[in-house]
């Protein structure tokens, strides 16, 4: 076409309403939600992990972002709140059965009905949604915390969650130990081992009707896990993929 033709073209599109030849349209941000039961210690995450998560995400940009817990109204997960995320980052630990069923019951129907991406981090194992989600015990058969350090290995390097992500290493952790009893994961990401012998499958992808669930061990409350590079660069990679809207992903390079 001859430039003044595709001079005339892009004007008529830009009247019309269409975007002009060459011109992208914006990209909208990924909405996330970052939820946590209030019970981490504020010494170590006084933001608690939701607000630790959130930052980790905001430093990155291209997110909505909102923190939500046990205390704020319906438990931040409104059906008003749910419908407005793309992505739900979910820590518990101690208060699992305080979550209510009927709002149990709106995650999981929004991830396998709408889409919605859910992260479910270290002790969430255990919580109503990812259980309502993986239909079985989630049960470990073993825990606690020695010192030797987690190593965790990146078993699918060409998946988007592990992108720009090498074997690293945890200075202290509360360890895992399998078996794990989920079923059997699309893909195991990462897993994580320590000297003292325990093994875990410590990043793991399912498929939940039109959804993603995503489920990453590290993360215990006393200890400073989610300020570390790689696990913030972990996070952000999930949120970027996981949801119904998924954007390019870049390699994060964690600092």
């Amino acid at each position: 076409m001859h430039r003044r033709s595709l001079l005339k073209a892009g004007m008529g599109a830009l009247a019309g309403g269409i975007p002009a030849l060459g011109m992208a349209e914006p990209r909208a941000p990924v909405r996330v939600l970052c939820w946590s039961e209030g019970t981490a210690p504020t010494s170590i995450y006084p933001k608690d992990i939701s607000g630790a998560v959130a930052d980790a995400l905001r430093a990155a940009g291209g997110f909505d972002l909102h923190t939500a817990g046990l205390a704020d109204p319906d438990q931040g997960l409104s059906d008003e709140a749910l419908a407005a995320t793309d992505v739900l980052f979910w820590w518990g630990h101690q208060r699992h059965n305080q979550v209510h069923d009927d709002r149990v019951s709106a995650i999981a129907k929004r991830v396998r009905e709408n889409g919605l991406g859910f992260v479910a981090l270290h002790s969430s194992h255990f919580s109503k949604p990812f259980k309502s989600l993986m239909e079985d015990s989630c049960d470990l058969s073993g825990w606690g915390i020695n010192d030797a350090p987690e190593q965790i290995a990146v078993k699918a390097p060409a998946h988007p969650i592990a992108r720009g992500i090498s074997d690293f290493q945890i200075a202290r952790e509360e360890f895992y130990n399998e078996p794990f009893r989920v079923p059997a994961p699309d893909v195991v990401i990462f897993e994580s081992t320590w000297r003292t012998g325990q093994r875990f499958r410590s990043g793991c992808v399912w498929k939940r009707g039109n959804g993603r669930v995503f489920y990453f061990r590290p993360g215990h409350e006393e200890f400073p896990t989610y300020f570390q590079p790689e696990v913030k660069a972990i996070l952000v990679n999930a949120a970027r993929w996981i949801g119904p809207r998924q954007v390019s992903i870049e390699i994060v390079k964690p600092d």
